[in-house]
């Protein structure tokens, strides 16, 4: 089941752990902008534009979008498969 505000959606497992994958991708993706343009502002005094093109740089790299990636999948595979935890 994937819920969305106050909307359920009956949806195979598969599919659950891809949005789940997906959502950890873009909040990594998120995080690592804040930081970034934060990073640019505070720093270096130019500006969230460039602290944004930085960031747009950055995540466009195949080995960061490659790590962001293997590690959501291996979070929300432990989550799931280790045996204390209740399978839903």
């Amino acid at each position: 089941m994937l819920l969305f505000g106050r909307s359920t959606y009956s949806v195979p497992r598969l599919t659950k752990r891809a949005a789940q994958v997906l959502m950890a991708v873009v909040l990594t993706a998120l995080a690592s902008l804040a930081i970034l343009a934060l990073d640019n502002v505070l720093t270096t005094h130019s500006g969230w534009r460039q602290g944004f093109d930085l960031w747009f740089a950055f995540i466009r790299r195949s080995d960061i979008l490659g790590t962001i990636v293997l590690t959501a999948v291996v979070t929300i595979a432990s989550i799931y498969w280790t045996p204390d935890t209740p399978r839903k």
